[in-house]
């Protein structure tokens, strides 16, 4: 965010259960914008934020697999109670295709006015200590080829592992997988991650 507004700190913390409503609209707002021309109209319209914050109440309170939650919290400065709201979150855990790597970053969402201020890359390094922390050697994660955002994570040294034609919301859609194998190659590329 630009402007002469009061000043927002972030903080990356473990979610809990009281975030998933928040969480869920973030979900949903941020599909909006970043598939709108990608996936059907009609499909991300009918998004509902309640449901999704329902599957992700469930996602934080279950811990198998190594799974965890990540959410960025906005905070304005010298704000009272009320003044801090979810703009962002992660998720992941044990990757579901070990195949490809050991842990797996599920998702990443960020409200289109917090992007390019640090709080993605400082997400991905909170999923990165956690993954390396319950013993992931290697990391990966699944990014939609007209994804616009899929360079983040080029920049921050994945690499292209595997391709699959998938059929989602009613068409087929390209995935791609990104992976750091080693792990400590996206932890070197998150270390640094300064507030904005």
């Amino acid at each position: 965010m630009t402007g002469t507004g009061p000043a927002v700190t972030i903080c990356i913390r473990r979610a809990r259960p009281g975030d998933a409503a928040a969480i869920g609209a973030v979900h949903a707002e941020t599909w909006r914008s970043t598939y709108a021309g990608v996936l059907p109209d009609a499909y991300l319209a009918a998004l509902c934020p309640h449901r999704l914050g329902y599957g992700y109440e469930r996602a934080i309170l279950d811990r198998r697999d190594g799974h965890a939650v990540f959410v960025a919290v906005a905070a304005a400065a010298g704000g009272g109670e009320g003044t801090s709201a979810v703009v962002g979150f992660a998720s992941g855990g044990r990757s579901r295709r070990s195949a490809l790597a050991e842990g797996e970053i599920e998702t990443l969402y960020l409200l289109d006015d917090f992007r390019e201020r640090g709080v993605g890359r400082r997400l991905m390094r909170a999923m990165a200590a956690h993954l390396h922390a319950i013993g992931c050697r290697s990391a990966m994660l699944w990014v939609l080829r007209d994804n616009p955002t899929r360079w983040f994570y080029e920049r921050l040294g994945g690499r292209l592992a595997a391709r699959e034609v998938i059929r989602f919301a009613g068409c087929e859609v390209e995935q791609q997988a990104m992976v750091w194998d080693p792990i400590e190659v996206l932890l070197a590329a998150t270390a640094s991650a300064p507030e904005r």
